[in-house]
């Protein structure tokens, strides 16, 4: 059986529903890694303070990598139903190993700054793993639009055809959402990258502990600065929270145009059959499941993300035991995020862009009709009245059912005098993709550049 960390005040037994209700180790036995970690660099600094002994410092220090070793060895390791948290297993197992010596170990250590470092340690490694997934979905993005660079399709407002944009332009829309991501994520890891070990419960620790050492010891960029501070802290998972529903946001909208291009309406994409499913009833159906759940999924990592809020929002100082709430909710952000980011690469990878259909609907809806003013434009009308101009001549185009390129040429200098022969080339697909040349624009040049900047990007 597992003592409990305290219990020394209480003569009564604890409700077993209480009990069932208070434990944290089924989900917190995540943090066993991060939590033997920073115990190691607490041990270190007691031996420093003069509180263990070397022989008790590598006997503890041997312990800790034992249990750390067969955790990683052993799933069934953490099946204890005894265990308060991973904390208290960690603890009881060491004492099982080294003896009455491994009761020492928490001399000068709460459990409110003990939570908060492994966490922190456990995190900042998810901050890693998520950018680096992040990457790898910039990177199946640049690849699919590599494979198809010369596609051109609508673009859209209001879902209304509005204006032509190469494919590679629309999938580097989505690659400079995800590197904002990456940059969030970047930022809020620096943050999260504090040591609170030290902090004690609340007030601090009167033990000669050097914290810097043990901030260096953990690869932490700092030590924190006020202990009340330290120990009730959850800014850190509440900025990732808010990074993850980003990344989300971006998924979801990625997810919906996709789930749109791939319907036969669109016929714009074809899903690969490993991201896809049928219908139990309609042999002929190819479902967008995989595009679908991500879109769903978003819902719960906003849900997660408000849930934090909600828990922090009125909490007193220091710690409270509300703040157990942290774990479950950022334990499920992260694993949904990551699940998220790995499918939707696959989908990207095994997806198949049907360029003549894309082209096809580029020549239909009179999508050059902005160009049409901005030739006006060029001729001397001002932008107004070319406006006005081009939208009459749209309303001629639908009248005699043909594209704006359709028109006679009789028709349009009806409606402007201006208008020469070389309105038939400005009308063309390739001028109107060409003038959009400044930078950021859908030109061919700079997407192209564009593309290739990208690349280079990844490699940072």
């Amino acid at each position: 059986m597992t003592s409990k960390l305290w219990g020394g005040r209480f003569t009564g037994e604890a409700d077993a529903d209480f009990v069932r209700f208070n434990r944290s180790f089924d989900f917190d036995r995540r943090l066993i890694h991060a939590d033997v970690r920073a115990s190691i660099a607490h041990a270190a600094a007691l031996f420093k303070a003069g509180v263990l002994t070397t022989e008790e410092a590598r006997a503890i220090t041997e312990g800790l990598l034992e249990i750390s070793r067969r955790a990683a060895a052993d799933p069934n390791y953490l099946v204890d139903d005894q265990a308060e948290d991973v904390h208290s297993f960690i603890e009881a197992r060491l004492v099982e190993m080294v003896g009455q010596v491994g009761r020492k170990l928490h001399t000068g250590r709460s459990r409110n700054d003990q939570v908060a470092t492994a966490f922190r340690l456990w995190l900042r490694e998810e901050f890693d793993r998520i950018v680096e997934l992040v990457r790898d979905l910039q990177r199946a993005l640049v690849e699919f639009a590599a494979r198809h660079e010369e596609a051109v399709m609508p673009g859209y407002t209001h879902l209304q055809r509005a204006q032509p944009v190469l494919f590679a332009h629309w999938c580097l829309a989505y690659f400079e959402m995800f590197a904002r991501d990456r940059e969030r994520l970047r930022d809020a890891r620096r943050r999260t990258n504090v040591l609170p070990l030290g902090s004690g419960a609340l007030a601090g620790t009167s033990y000669s502990l050097d914290r810097e050492e043990m901030a260096r010891a953990l690869g932490f960029e700092a030590v924190s600065r006020n202990s009340l501070d330290a120990v009730s802290d959850r800014d850190f998972c509440i900025e990732f929270a808010a990074a993850a529903s980003l990344i989300m946001v971006h998924l979801s909208r990625l997810a919906e145009d996709m789930i749109i291009y791939a319907t036969a309406e669109f016929g714009f994409i074809e899903l690969s059959d490993a991201v896809a499913t049928g219908s139990s009833l309609m042999p002929q159906k190819k479902n967008p499941d995989a595009l679908e759940l991500i879109r769903g999924k978003a819902g719960r990592v906003f849900g997660q993300t408000v849930a934090l809020l909600s828990v922090m929002k009125g909490l007193p100082l220091a710690y409270n035991k509300d703040m157990q709430e942290d774990k479950e909710a950022i334990f499920d952000l992260v694993d949904t995020a990551k699940d998220c980011l790995k499918v939707m690469a696959t989908v990207l990878r095994n997806a198949r862009l049907n360029e003549e259909r894309t082209r096809a609907a580029v020549r239909q809806g009179f999508m050059n009709a902005t160009e049409l003013a901005d030739y006006l434009v060029r001729k001397g009308v001002p932008f107004r009245d070319a406006h006005e101009a081009a939208g009459r001549m749209v309303l001629a185009a639908i009248e005699r059912g043909v594209e704006l390129h359709e028109l006679p040429l009789e028709v349009m200098r009806a409606v402007s005098p201006v208008i020469e022969e070389d309105v038939l080339f400005a009308l063309t697909l390739d001028a109107t993709l060409g003038t959009k040349n400044q930078t950021g624009g859908t030109a061919p040049k700079r997407v192209r550049e564009a593309l290739k900047e990208a690349e280079l990007s990844l490699r940072d």
